[in-house]
């Protein structure tokens, strides 16, 4: 299935991200030319989802080291404040982390070269992660694709589509690799309070694609499920701890409860960059606590009393108990003993 429209490329040694907080009125894209612009993008969610945000933050750093070759300074102790105002701008999602860290690990390994030599492996580094992100999504969707039986509907939140990823996306990607193989499947997307991600993204992409969609508000999900018009629930995951508890936006434990409940199985899509083993289980994942304005506020109108005390997580932690899969691209792993385990293929 041909993607429409780019997330993120690199262009000219300029990071050109689609502003998602302009979706789905305008198709706009940022040219962002040094590292504090795509913080800055990072943070306002103008590029998100756990894997584009990596790949979004290595680019930075590329960003960085070029513009330190340019003004002649302290190239080694310049870039350390680059990787700190990267990894400073969201908490929760580790493929942040976790693609820096490989940026680091290129740092290490040239530190006796000349900052030229070390600038243009680092842009080396950040196109193999892009180019890793692309392929990485391909071979999840096509594991997770043989979960889905034909005539299902399918209810997800937030987005987890091509615009969280370089292309293809993680949940998303599994129904479009079985729309491909020729399954008819239907789509019910959460609207995701209090940013809409669901409404906004989820639903335009697909609607690109073709594939047939229904918004929801967030608290509609449990009477569709009591009435038998969904199958399955998949999303995606913004860091997966060792035991299989998932982080991933406020709402998927609700939608894990409710699924458990009415019988229906619930997956997670996620790339193996994803799971964090340094953490033995989900207590230990940082949430983001994101501005009140987001909850008082939709679209620029107010919509609460001014002064309300807010209380706004962006993200929620699912116990592994409530995942019947975690599809990724070595396979599909299932829990066994309390553990996960890669599901035997043979």
């Amino acid at each position: 299935m041909a993607q429409t429209f780019s997330t993120l490329r690199w262009e000219a040694r300029s990071l050109v991200l689609l502003d998602q907080t302009q979706l789905p009125e305008k198709e706009v894209y940022l040219v962002c030319k040094d590292y504090r612009a795509v913080a800055d993008a990072i943070r306002r969610l103008a590029v998100r989802g756990a894997p584009a945000i990596g790949v979004a933050g290595a680019f930075g750093v590329v960003l960085g080291a070029y513009e330190l070759l340019r003004q002649e300074k302290d190239f080694f102790a310049g870039l350390e404040a680059v990787f700190a105002e990267l990894a400073g701008t969201r908490p929760t999602a580790v493929n942040l982390f976790w693609a820096l860290g490989r940026m680091e690990q290129v740092v290490t390994v040239h530190r006796q070269d000349s900052p030229a030599v070390v600038a243009a492996a680092l842009e080396a580094e950040a196109l193999r992660l892009y180019q890793e992100d692309i392929e990485t999504n391909r071979r999840l969707g096509a594991h997770g694709a043989a979960l889905l039986t034909d005539g299902m509907t399918v209810l997800t939140i937030c987005n987890a589509g091509a615009l969280a990823t370089v292309a293809h996306g993680t949940a998303l990607a599994v129904i479009r690799a079985a729309v491909d193989e020729g399954k008819y499947l239907k789509v019910v997307a959460c609207e995701t309070r209090p940013l809409l991600q669901g409404a906004r993204l989820t639903t335009w992409e697909l609607m690109k694609d073709g594939i047939p969609v229904t918004l929801i508000t967030d608290n509609m999900a449990g009477y569709l499920m009591q009435q038998g018009k969904v199958q399955a629930v998949l999303t995606g995951a913004d860091r997966i701890a060792a035991n299989g508890d998932v982080a991933n936006k406020i709402g998927t434990y609700t939608l894990a409860v409710l699924a458990q409940a009415h019988g229906i199985p619930f997956y997670v899509a996620a790339p193996m960059s994803t799971f964090d083993f340094s953490l033995p289980d989900g207590k230990q994942i940082p949430i983001e606590e994101r501005a009140a304005e987001e909850v008082t506020r939709l679209r620029g109108q107010q919509i609460a009393p001014e002064g309300v005390t807010v209380y706004n997580p962006a993200f929620d932690v699912t116990p592994a108990r409530f995942v019947r899969a975690w599809i990724t691209e070595k396979g599909v792993f299932r829990s066994q003993g309390g553990k996960i385990k890669l599901e035997d293929t043979d």
